[in-house]
């Protein structure tokens, strides 16, 4: 369970605080279940901006405090003192005034929106919105300069398997525009669902081995006769939709395919692991028969969480000091899993 403090700014000037109120979602970046409440009890738009504080050490429960910015001045707020909120050099551009419905007319531009856009997520890695259309929903999501190009990654994927991938209707530095996905989010994946993704991401990562397009993490390991090509970055099934689509490619970036297998088995219940092993190493086995997937697996365990110390530790060194809070702790904890596998 989640309480809210909602403190309420209109074009960045602070005019008061909603009455606090708890939403069933625990996770703090899910924030369309915030604006659905406001927007009812207040009467006016709103968007989540960004974390202000919390109580909790989590990325869940606890109170959370947002900057909410409002269309206009609503009725029934409650003056709670004087609440500044001035900028930092690290803030996001949807994490400003005026930023998630830039994002919003962006989209504007490339579909016609036939209903209220839905903000359903805004944290320090992304601002996501769903915009009904005639033809079904579609996303509009902006990234931080960190992270990959997803545009540019998408194109690359697509080039090989367009099925693997959302469809991209629009795309500039920092913002894309997404078909609709079918299926739900793959948390628990069956052996079916399996089969149906790693072998085909499988295929795309060996046509795309060769030149790198893409940066390296700085973490590299013995070749066990597979090439280094692009990799998803965050290769957990969490990311995956049951239609056959993989979400969310900011993380991409190049080095040994082991790596993405490593990351999602680590997602994984036990029962489940020894079909994605078996599919990933048929899979290569079948693009390089000479090689040791086993091996590259083996090896890529422990190797996996040093690359997440590093991502993690890339996400705490470009946020402002109230969003840490989602990352705090992550670098140290993956440099421990990294240890105990090696062992």
């Amino acid at each position: 369970m989640r309480e809210v403090r909602a403190l309420v700014t209109v074009g960045g000037r602070y005019v008061g605080e909603a009455d606090p109120f708890t939403v069933d979602s625990p996770w703090w970046n899910d924030v369309q279940p915030v604006t659905e409440h406001l927007d009812r009890v207040l009467g006016v738009t709103t968007c989540v901006l960004r974390l202000v504080g919390t109580t909790s050490p989590a990325m869940r429960d606890g109170v959370v405090t947002y900057q909410v910015e409002a269309d206009r001045v609503p009725d029934g707020l409650s003056s709670t003192g004087r609440h500044e909120f001035p900028d930092h050099p690290l803030r996001l551009p949807w994490a400003r005034p005026g930023g998630p419905a830039a994002l919003v007319e962006w989209a504007r531009r490339h579909v016609d929106v036939t209903g209220p856009p839905v903000q359903v997520k805004t944290w320090n890695l992304s601002c996501l919105y769903r915009l009904p259309t005639a033809s079904g929903a579609v996303w509009a999501k902006a990234t931080p300069p960190f992270l990959a190009d997803e545009g540019a990654v998408i194109r690359l994927v697509a080039s090989v398997d367009p099925s693997l991938t959302p469809a991209l209707i629009a795309s500039e530095s920092g913002r894309v525009l997404l078909g609709e996905a079918s299926g739900v989010d793959c948390w628990q994946p069956g052996e079916e669902v399996v089969e149906r993704i790693v072998p085909r991401w499988v295929a795309v990562q060996a046509a795309s081995a060769g030149v790198p397009r893409l940066r390296a993490r700085g973490v590299s390991m013995p070749d066990f006769g597979l090439p280094d090509t692009v990799l998803h970055g965050d290769f957990h099934p969490g990311n995956w939709r049951s239609g056959g689509v993989v979400l969310d490619w900011g993380d991409a970036h190049w080095g040994h395919p082991a790596l993405d297998a490593a990351r999602l088995i680590g997602f994984v219940a036990p029962e489940i692991r020894p079909a994605i092993e078996r599919a990933w190493v048929e899979a290569w086995l079948s693009h390089y028969p000479s090689s040791d997937p086993v091996g590259a697996l083996r090896h890529a365990r422990p190797a996996s969480h040093l690359v997440a110390a590093l991502v993690y530790q890339e996400f705490l060194d470009n946020i402002e000091p109230s969003e840490r809070v989602y990352h705090l702790g992550d670098p140290e904890a993956e440099l421990a899993r990294a240890r105990s596998l090696a062992l």
